[in-house]
């Protein structure tokens, strides 16, 4: 496998220079809300983690410098995300930790059992199939529109890989919380912690972070708002939904 970047590449150092991730310069890249969902989650030692539709497995790689986790594994269905991952898994030396399976997460029923893993995470597509423009990139549109699954589908799968007690960690569009709600409860998920993100105070939250916990008791909480600017930073902030970057 070779690992040094293509012309097409870019090569990007985190954690003051421990983590490096290796994504293409055109197509589907990740962006903050996968950095606030790795902040927002909650690990325990040796928990085994998965994360559905890794792209280029950015979620495991953080979580494995801050975490003692047991084993993470990154479904993605995409096959040059998934190759991007297995290379960013190699490259940092993860791959004892760190497995990604190329898959359509709805077909994970037949891949493992029941209740196999404690935590299950997801950073996924944020619009309905037919709400908004379809980017014209495959890798984008199927990053950013529900084309390979439902939010149903997803909290259908995360249900079924969790036990009781099991913990699901989500990043949404504010916009979109009621469905979010409601899909968590008809899948037996019920929110435990939320946090809203706003770009700055006096401007409406964007992001909808939540953990939830299979067939728990019903007792959420509202947890302080994440503001991501200050007023008088003098610094202009857009946020694109379509892009998924505040």
């Amino acid at each position: 496998m070779d690992l040094f970047p293509t012309t097409d590449e870019t090569l990007d150092t985190f954690l003051n220079g421990k983590l490096q991730i290796l994504q293409k310069k055109k197509g589907y890249r990740f962006s903050l809300d996968a950095i606030l969902l790795s902040q927002f989650v909650r690990i325990r030692k040796n928990e085994r983690v998965i994360d559905l539709g890794t792209g280029c497995g950015i979620l495991p790689l953080l979580l494995s410098y801050g975490t003692k986790a047991h084993s993470f594994v990154g479904i993605e269905i995409q096959k040059g995300l998934a190759e991007c991952a297995r290379k960013n898994v190699v490259l940092n030396h993860l791959d004892g930790r760190i497995s990604i399976l190329r898959q359509d997460f709805r077909k994970l029923k037949g891949t493992f059992p029941p209740s196999s893993f404690d935590v299950v995470l997801s950073n996924p597509p944020y619009r309905s199939y037919r709400s908004g423009r379809i980017n014209p990139s495959v890798e984008k549109a199927v990053a950013r529109h529900e084309i390979k699954g439902t939010l149903e589908d997803l909290i259908a799968v995360a249900s079924y890989l969790l036990p009781t007690k099991g913990r699901c960690y989500l990043i949404f569009p504010a916009l979109r919380t009621a469905d979010l709600f409601v899909a968590l409860r008809e899948g037996k998920l019920e929110p435990k912690r939320l946090q809203f993100v706003h770009p700055r105070i006096e401007e409406e939250a964007k992001f909808i972070l939540t953990e939830s916990v299979k067939t728990s008791g019903v007792e959420l909480k509202i947890m302080n708002p994440l503001i991501l600017h200050e007023s008088d930073s003098g610094e202009t902030l857009t946020f694109d939904q379509e892009d998924k970057t505040l």
